[in-house]
């Protein structure tokens, strides 16, 4: 009998990590000297490797627990003067068992980082979306300011002073527009600002905008929603109610345009 036989059985408990003590030590000085033994470990360990990465339940693969055990049994064993130790079907047991919670926490874990991408992947298209949105809008502003022959009417008091003023600057084609006001007075109470737009072929006035100033009397609107192609012989703001008239106006005018001829 070789040297290295009488460690067979510390082998498969030294691979699961339970030997300790005198016996881990004469064990380690062994697998030091024995390349039989140090191949026999990796053999071990590799079963066990497997196991761990295979088990779905509780019970090991047979095919790895049969040849861990068998390898146990081939090598002949040395009396021993003190009480056996449990062997390996208890530490198989809780082998499965740890191999199992390590994969339910893995798989948790997966699935709140899975969650937490998602999340942030629906922030940045969000974002994205309302930077678009933004761009669009501002492009549109840029096209109706720039456009040559966007229509450009200046906007003032009646009857007094041009103290209150605005500017519309309307873009036909694109149905854009920009309209700006200055030293409005301050509103009365329930009322609100109504921009409107008169067709250049006579027909009835079409609402584009309410609007409240602030303190200093300015206010804008930008790109009210408006029909499409309707050529603008002139527009005007009125004091309405706070709802607004939006089919036809019912308050009294505060400036109106002063006019240019209809933009193409």
């Amino acid at each position: 009998m070789s040297a290295h036989e009488q460690f067979a059985d510390d082998l498969a408990l030294f691979a699961l990590g339970s030997l300790s003590g005198d016996e881990r030590v004469a064990l380690e000085s062994h697998l030091a000297e024995c390349a039989s033994c140090r191949r026999e470990l990796e053999s071990l360990r590799g079963d066990l490797t497997l196991l761990a990465m295979t088990t779905a339940v509780p019970k090991p693969p047979a095919r790895a627990k049969e040849r861990l055990m068998s390898a146990i049994a081939a090598e002949p064993r040395l009396p021993r003067a003190f009480a056996p130790r449990a062997r390996s079907t208890e530490w198989w047991g809780m082998l499965g068992w740890a191999a199992a919670a390590v994969m339910v926490l893995l798989s948790v874990g997966l699935l709140r980082q899975n969650s937490s991408l998602r999340r942030d992947v629906a922030s940045l298209r969000a974002r994205f979306a309302d930077q678009q949105s933004e761009l669009q809008q501002a492009n549109q502003i840029m096209a109706t300011l720039l456009d040559p022959d966007a229509q450009k009417i200046e906007m003032v008091a009646i009857g007094s002073k041009p103290q209150p003023r605005g500017k519309a600057i309307y873009q036909r084609r694109n149905h854009g527009l920009i309209f700006l006001a200055s030293s409005l007075p301050p509103l009365p109470r329930e009322k609100v600002y109504e921009l409107w737009l008169f067709p250049a072929d006579g027909g009835a006035p079409i609402a584009a905008g309410l609007f409240k100033p602030d303190a200093r009397g300015n206010a804008t609107v930008v790109n009210p929603p408006l029909p499409e192609g309707v050529a603008a012989k002139n527009f005007a703001v009125t004091l309405e109610p706070e709802s607004g008239s939006h089919e036809t106006p019912h308050g009294s005018a505060v400036i109106v345009g002063v006019g240019e001829g209809v933009g193409e």
